[in-house]
């Protein structure tokens, strides 16, 4: 047949030939099977050493899944030979077209763990005729040589931040390697505890740990704790994303207290349909919501007031001096102390403690945030949702490293897609 060409063209064996190729029928499905054959008076490779051995006695046949073509699911057919090794005994000889005991060839894992980056793996296993375990297995075996072979050289700046991956408070700590040229995630824990953060740095050994030039994170005690233990010689540089986002909640704090004073004691609404008003940049309000904004101003509200203050700390980030960035800081804190603000006098007390850490954005020369993070946890997030979510911590592990990990993948004579 012409597919035992195309094979010889696409997926040649080293010390094996393609034999019969027959159509069968298995479960209820048409399958095609391509018998292998070892050449003539080729020995077997030991499992276990990696070296020719002579032969011990042969096995019965084994299938093994290949991609499926026109429809038909294709298997290979080869009767596994056991090897008498000197150095490791008696042992099942190693085949280059599978990995140890599994049932898929390795070009039919990539071929689907190339899909399973693209559509979820429910999807995978619904085109192409397979189940979703096997999907899983997959891209696990991508994932794991993936993992045992990427170079962990050159890291010199990293973003820490976490994840809810269950309901619960179930967090998932996932760190970046954010330099310049390269941008992928590096290692996830489960929790965001300080035992975490000291595998991670475990992980990455204290030679990697000593080229870390820069370490981006968010006020996280026990981030902050290890980060300063581990890691002291690196620049840890505190999220302006967070900050901003921490002065935010306080805000819509005070205009939700603020807004049941006023409906509670009979006063008109002034605040309702208000918050987006108050959160958003300048810049990106709705015509509605200018008309809206210019409408609370002419009112002396503890919410007008607290946006105010709000708008005025965003000409903190416009500043390139350290020195004059952080005189800045100290008299926008001194303001919010004496406004009487009680959420913002909260957050203003949490920078005045991580000034220094603040400060360190501008000795990097604004140069790394967790603005990058951010990007790449929504990317999580999508890996997430477009499964429904996962039950166990392995498959979401397994799948964030195979979105985002960047990891290099065995080289094929053929690709397929």
């Amino acid at each position: 047949m012409l597919l035992k060409t195309i094979l010889n063209n696409c997926q040649r064996f080293k010390s094996f030939v393609y034999g019969d190729v027959r159509f069968a029928i298995e479960e209820g499905k048409k399958v095609i099977e391509v018998e292998i054959k070892p050449r003539k008076n080729s020995k077997g490779i030991c499992s276990g050493c990696h070296k020719a051995a002579p032969g011990y006695d042969t096995l019965d046949e084994r299938k093994f899944e290949f991609i499926p073509i026109w429809g038909y699911l294709v298997f290979f057919t080869y009767s596994m030979r056991r090897v008498e090794c000197p150095r490791c005994g008696v042992l099942v000889e190693d085949v280059p077209w599978a990995d140890g005991k599994r049932h898929q060839t390795k070009t039919y894992m990539q071929f689907l763990a190339h899909w399973a980056r693209k559509v979820s793996w429910k999807e995978v296993a619904e085109s192409f005729q397979t189940s979703w375990p096997k999907v899983f297995r997959a891209v696990e075996y991508v994932v794991e040589w993936g993992l045992a072979q990427r170079d962990l050289s050159g890291i010199t700046a990293i973003g820490i931040d976490e994840i809810q991956w269950h309901r619960g408070h179930e967090y998932l700590t996932l760190i970046y390697q954010i330099n310049t040229e390269r941008i992928r995630l590096l290692w996830i824990g489960k929790d965001r505890t300080v035992k975490t953060m000291l595998r991670f740095f475990r992980f990455l050994g204290k030679e990697r740990t000593g080229h870390l030039h820069y370490i981006c994170s968010d006020m996280w005690k026990p981030y902050v704790k290890v980060i300063k233990k581990k890691a002291c010689g690196a620049l840890h540089i505190l999220d302006r994303f967070h900050i901003v986002s921490r002065i935010n909640k306080a805000i819509d704090e005070v205009r939700a207290d603020e807004h049941r004073k006023l409906k509670s004691d009979g006063h008109e609404q002034i605040l309702k349909h208000s918050r987006w008003c108050l959160l958003k940049r300048k810049e990106n309000l709705t015509e509605k919501q200018e008309v809206k904004l210019k409408d609370l101003l002419n009112y002396n509200l503890k919410s007008v007031r607290a946006y105010l203050l709000k708008e005025d700390l965003h000409g903190l980030w416009a500043y390139v001096s350290p020195a004059w960035a952080g005189k800045f800081l100290d008299r926008w804190c001194r303001r919010v102390m004496r406004s009487k603000i009680e959420p913002l006098k909260k957050e203003a007390r949490t920078l005045r403690r991580h000034k220094e850490l603040i400060l360190n954005w501008f000795k990097a020369k604004k140069a790394f945030s967790n603005g990058i993070v951010e990007g790449l946890n929504n990317k999580v997030k999508v890996t997430v949702r477009k499964s429904y979510g996962f039950k166990t911590l392995r498959c979401t592990e397994i799948a964030l490293y195979h979105v985002l990990g960047d990891l290099p993948e065995p080289k094929f004579t053929h690709r397929f897609y």
